[in-house]
């Protein structure tokens, strides 16, 4: 702006330089010029200034319409941390910084948070924030064939004193996640089976005094190949149904006012129309009375050989446009959804061949420690990323989670009434839970 104000001083005088000036007429161009600066001057204090007020509104309130006074704000934006232009020691230097009241809530729909026993720190993580999350899912069992029979495995990864500790600090329900790994085509086609998976769940979420569980099925049957079949999927439903209205008959013994419950975990199309194995929205009205909520996997969008963002924000909201559509309908429906939120990166290999993998927090850290890069926004996806090289000078591209990223999902759960799930939340750093 300085450089246009000196044009146009210049251009004012210039165009009047070739005639003589009288004393009188000088001091009016003097007069002139001086007002044409005080107006131009202005004119950029007050752009610089509603510019600036445009940019706290889209940013500052990202995560949670009901923050307001500066003291009132999470730590995060009180350092002005949730930003676009972050750099590699502003996350080393904060990442394990969270404001001194952890118990509140600053996204106030319901929270989904998984916990792998392979990764101990999501337990104590989950212990420390538990008043920010409404459900917690430890992937603890498997339901299994054995010969003829059905087991349920899994009794063994169960933390009995965990569970204690989390229900001491707060009111999450603890449902555990349930991986049907039995086969469909004797799991669905005969009742006997069907009953016996039902019980065996029940019975364990009984014994084990869980709130209920988190199931997952649909992406297995995917891989069996059976969806394809009107019959079978109409069977596949059907079973989800009936586990869901069994959960719901059993009141829980601590309270004896609430049922079990159950949480489905769906996956988002791969492509902009949906595939004949897609979980869609019929099968999404089919299974909304029985089902207390739906766990949709919206990360794992690019991988090591299609290399890019975990969960462009455009692609998440185009599954769920596509998944429960649009209006008042579609946000009722939008409700039972849990939108999935990765706390993990990827680490992409970009020469040198393809490869690659996950990475959590921990190698992410280790990476800016090492090569100190500059961390850039990639706008359409709405994701952070870095490039280095490593030290056989193979090109890597690293997509992890920010504060900026995250903000912004967590806008986009809200504006459709949503909940989000977070996959899982021992891999991120700890200073995502000061914006939940």
């Amino acid at each position: 702006m300085a450089k246009k104000r000196s044009k146009l001083v210049d251009s004012a005088s210039s165009s009047q330089r070739s005639q003589p000036l009288q004393p009188s007429s000088r001091s009016s161009v003097k007069s002139h010029t001086n007002r044409q600066r005080w107006v131009t001057t202005t004119f950029c204090i007050l752009f610089f200034i509603v510019s600036l007020l445009i940019y706290r509104q889209k940013y500052s309130n990202t995560a949670s319409t009901t923050v307001v006074d500066d003291a009132d704000k999470p730590y995060v934006y009180q350092r002005a941390l949730v930003k676009t232009d972050s750099t590699y020691s502003d996350i080393l230097n904060e990442n394990t910084n969270v404001s001194e009241n952890i118990s509140r809530r600053h996204f106030e729909n319901p929270v989904l948070a998984y916990i792998t026993p392979w990764n101990s720190k999501g337990y104590d993580l989950a212990k420390k924030f538990s008043s920010k999350i409404t459900h917690l899912s430890p992937v603890w069992y498997d339901l299994k064939n054995e010969g003829s029979k059905l087991v349920l495995h899994g009794r063994h990864n169960a933390d009995r004193g965990w569970i204690s500790d989390i229900r001491m600090k707060g009111n999450a329900l603890i449902l555990p996640r349930v991986v049907l790994e039995a086969n469909p085509l004797d799991l669905l086609e005969k009742k006997r089976l069907r009953k016996k998976a039902i019980n065996l769940i029940i019975t364990e979420c009984k014994e084990m005094e869980y709130d209920g569980i988190v199931l997952e099925s649909w992406s297995r049957w995917v891989a069996y190949g059976i969806l394809h079949n009107s019959d079978m999927r109409n069977l596949a439903l059907q079973f989800v149904k009936q586990l869901g209205e069994a959960m719901h008959s059993v009141h829980l013994k601590r309270n004896g006012k609430t049922n079990l419950q159950l949480v489905y975990v769906i996956g988002p199309p791969r492509t902009d129309k949906l595939q004949e194995h897609d979980f869609g929205p019929e099968d999404l009205q089919a299974l909304y009375d029985a089902v207390d909520g739906f766990s949709l996997m919206t990360y794992d969008h690019s991988s090591p050989y299609n290399p890019g963002p975990n969960a462009p924000l455009k692609w998440v909201r185009s599954t769920l446009r596509l998944l429960v559509g649009a209006g008042s309908r579609g946000r009722r429906l939008a409700e039972k959804i849990f939108v999935g939120i990765n706390f993990y990166g990827n680490d992409f290999v970009l020469s040198g061949g393809l490869g690659g993998g996950p990475i959590t927090a921990h190698k992410y850290l280790y990476l800016l420690e090492q090569h100190k890069p500059v961390i850039q926004w990639e706008e359409k996806s709405a994701e952070h990323f870095f490039l280095y090289s490593d030290n056989k000078h193979v090109q890597h591209a690293v997509f992890y989670p920010s504060l900026m990223s995250l903000a912004m999902r967590l806008q986009e759960a809200l504006s459709w009434g949503a909940g989000i799930s977070v996959w899982e939340i021992g891999q991120g750093l700890e200073y995502f839970f000061d914006i939940l």
